[in-house]
């Protein structure tokens, strides 16, 4: 059992603070909000923010999102999905994935690559190679950020303040979510 000191500590397992932040987490994969993550809800995902930005499945971009979702999707069931059902429950989630999310961090972000790269093409809408942050809130609203926070996140993705993201900030900001502890 745990002591009372580690309890009260904001990386204790044992935390309001930790269980909260890894409820966003697990939330923020798990679009249709129905209790645990599969494949439907990485194409949720595309197809929401392909909607926002009147984007085509069918087009490069959009088939290069549907291909990153599942690359996404199949690299998060290869570390989560305990019992093989094709499903990654909250327990799989908060037992399995964080920690060994943390332990690969630069694995994650090899699996999350192909889909960030594909999300960020498309939210380029200037065809500069950055977003805007305009956008990048867009962005996160498909993805199901409330609009406060997505604003918020948006903005602080925009290291040097000049209005534009770049996709490695990106990369390293949402790798840097799913591996570090809560």
């Amino acid at each position: 059992m745990a002591s009372m000191d580690s309890i009260d500590s904001p990386e204790s397992p044992e935390s309001d603070a930790y269980e909260r932040r890894v409820a966003a987490r697990f939330a923020s994969f798990d679009q249709d909000g129905n209790g645990w993550i599969d494949r439907e809800d990485f194409s949720t995902a595309a197809a929401a923010l392909l909607a926002e930005f009147g984007t085509t499945a069918r087009c490069d971009k959009g088939q290069a999102l549907y291909g990153g979702a599942e690359a996404l999707w199949q690299g998060l069931a290869g570390i989560a999905d305990v019992d093989g059902d094709q499903r990654v429950t909250r327990k799989e989630f908060v037992g399995g994935a964080l920690k060994r999310l943390r332990d690969r961090t630069s694995g994650f972000t090899e699996i999350a690559r192909p889909f960030l790269h594909a999300a960020f093409a498309v939210a380029d809408t200037a065809g500069a190679g950055t977003v805007s942050v305009r956008d990048a809130e867009r962005a996160l609203g498909a993805f199901g950020v409330a609009p406060g926070v997505a604003a918020v996140v948006a903005a602080a993705l925009d290291k040097d303040a000049d209005g534009r993201i770049t996709e490695p900030d990106a990369v390293a900001a949402f790798a840097a979510y799913f591996t570090t502890l809560p």
